[in-house]
């Protein structure tokens, strides 16, 4: 009997996505349809919003004791800053099931206690969910439901439960055991969670007009047993599968395509940590978009490119709630030189996390993010490089720590190079700092001053500064200045809380400012390196270098 190779490679994947394995499943590609490729060969985006709104709805359920809640003022303030003119958002993914999956909208496949204000405003005949979805639509935005692969047990009604989910302990061959929280975590290594996800993905689809899923691994890691992530990657490469042909399925039943999606860590090391297979899922034809990181400023968009191909689109992210180590609320300067260095890698478009839904007097009224000014300015320029063209940057080096929730490499950024201990026996610290801009670009002359941050530096210390392996010369030795979110010698705390951070007038940090000529700096990828050249070999005390700016400044010509 002779069989068809496409019709066994479409009963392969029938086969697994009921959950049965397949054997042809592991080295056939998808088949993707005409109009799937050509949508995605034609959206563009510039900014997505990666729009967390469950932790509001939690908030503004609770700025009404009188239980009058109207959903008037919540719709309008989640949209304020995407409406304001010379928005780049051009689309939002929702981010909603903060909760067990179906507490937030009734669900015919598992069915928690729903969230009190959902219910409410179901009761008095608003589908909030499906209200913000019609919102999206109209403003002409492309539509994404952001799924959390494993996220953390609260309470319907806020704060973190004391007992695991009920289809926790109904499946616990579906959990296992995680080192930072009390209560376990999914693993896709579980058939039968696999199934399941499934089937509330494609439950999603039905219920709402989307244009595509994300699976989001960053919420939370590991998704497979710690220190066997890659040992059994095939179990996430198989769910990607699941996940693609039921999407498939759903796109020709409804008559148009479903895009997917997935958060993956920024670094193809740090994605092999962690059991994702990117190479793996590219030849397979398993996503369609892949969003890089989450509080990290240094993506390797050129490493992925090559192990991805030119057909999966690539788009950092960028969390400024967790962000990265020492940058939360920075100016507006700090967010272009981040994400111009995204687009001068490479990426196709950039994501925004955790960022205000509009500005303080707006986010006040309903429980969001109060943060700077910054983010109204970014929304309307950093999707674009032709926007930050000839504006002011500065570029940093990546911090270490900050976010203890996790088993892997996800979110921790733990292999970032800062801070770091100076030996004072004269051994060269080498850092690498990527600029987007090229000298004499942008219409304009442009300074660059390479900026040190150091903690424990004696009288006696003094430094030799290199770029590009030239010396440089130092313009500025400050030794009383000060960083509010540099804690040495205290450890640096956890990521996220409110953001106020104060100075400690007892801090002495030493900063070192040194003007780069233009001749020296180049477009892309730079090196800096730094010693101690002569002090006190005696002092016990260590030097730690802890923070690495370029700060680039441009004049207008006359």
């Amino acid at each position: 009997m002779k069989i068809n190779r496409r019709d066994f490679v479409k009963s392969s994947a029938a086969l697994a996505v009921a959950g049965v394995p397949s054997l042809f499943a592991a080295t056939a590609p998808v088949e993707l349809p005409a109009e799937h490729i050509a949508l995605l060969r034609a959206r563009k985006r510039r900014i997505v919003i990666q729009h967390d709104v469950y932790w509001v709805h939690l908030k503004y359920l609770k700025m009404h004791p009188d239980g009058n809640v109207p959903f008037g003022p919540f719709r309008d303030a989640v949209f304020s800053y995407v409406d304001e003119p010379g928005s780049q958002i051009d689309a939002i993914w929702w981010d909603i099931a903060g909760n067990a999956v179906g507490s937030v909208y009734p669900s015919k496949v598992f069915q928690p206690e729903i969230h009190p204000l959902a219910k409410r405003w179901h009761e008095e005949g608003t589908d909030w969910v499906l209200e913000l979805m019609k919102e999206t639509r109209k403003r002409k935005l492309e539509l994404f439901w952001n799924h959390r692969i494993s996220e953390v047990d609260v309470l319907p009604e806020g704060g973190h439960a004391k007992v695991p989910s009920t289809l926790k302990l109904e499946h616990p061959d579906w959990t296992m055991p995680v080192s930072w929280w009390n209560h376990p975590m999914w693993n896709l290594a579980s058939e039968g969670l696999r199934r399941h996800k499934v089937e509330i993905l494609r439950e999603l689809i039905k219920r709402f007009d989307l244009d595509g899923i994300q699976i989001d691994f960053a919420r939370h890691i590991p998704c497979l047993p710690a220190g066997r992530q890659w040992e059994l990657r095939r179990h996430v490469t198989e769910f990607m599968r699941m996940v693609r042909m039921m999407s498939l399925e759903e796109a020709k039943r409804r008559g148009r395509p479903v895009l997917l999606a997935a958060r993956v860590p920024q670094t193809m090391e740090g994605c092999h940590i962690d059991g994702f297979d990117l190479k793996r899922w590219a030849e397979l034809h398993l996503v369609d978009v892949l969003t890089l990181g989450t509080r990290t400023m240094d993506v390797d968009v050129e490493g992925i490119r090559a192990a991805v191909g030119s057909d999966v689109q690539l788009q950092p992210c960028f969390d400024d709630h967790h962000a990265t180590d020492g940058y939360r609320y920075a100016p507006i300067e700090f967010l272009r030189g981040v994400f111009s260095n995204h687009f001068q890698r490479g990426a196709d478009s950039v994501v925004t996390f955790n960022w205000a839904m509009g500005t303080p007097e707006v986010a006040e009224k309903v429980g969001g993010e109060i943060a700077p000014l910054t983010h109204q300015q970014a929304f309307r320029s950093v999707g674009d490089p032709r926007t930050m063209a000839g504006k002011d940057k500065f570029f940093a080096v990546e911090r270490r720590g900050g976010y203890p929730w996790a088993d892997g490499f996800f979110n921790r950024n733990d292999t970032a190079p800062l801070p770091l201990k100076l030996s004072r026996k004269g051994e060269s610290a080498k850092l690498v700092m990527h600029i987007s801009d090229a000298p004499g670009t942008g219409g304009s002359a442009a300074t660059l001053t390479l900026r040190c941050i150091l903690y424990g530096a004696g009288k006696s210390d003094m430094f030799d500064v290199r770029f590009n392996s030239a010396t440089l010369s130092i313009s500025v030795c400050d030794a009383e200045w000060k960083d509010s979110q540099i804690f040495s010698p205290k450890p640096q705390p956890p990521s996220g809380g409110k953001g106020n951070y104060k100075i400690n007038p007892r801090q002495k940090l030493l900063r070192i400012d040194c003007e780069v000529p233009s001749s020296i700096w180049r477009q892309g990828e730079n090196t800096v390196e730094i010693s101690i050249s002569s002090g006190d070999e005696k002092l016990s005390s260590m030097v730690q270098l802890e923070k690495v700016e370029a700060h680039l400044d441009y004049q207008e010509r006359l």
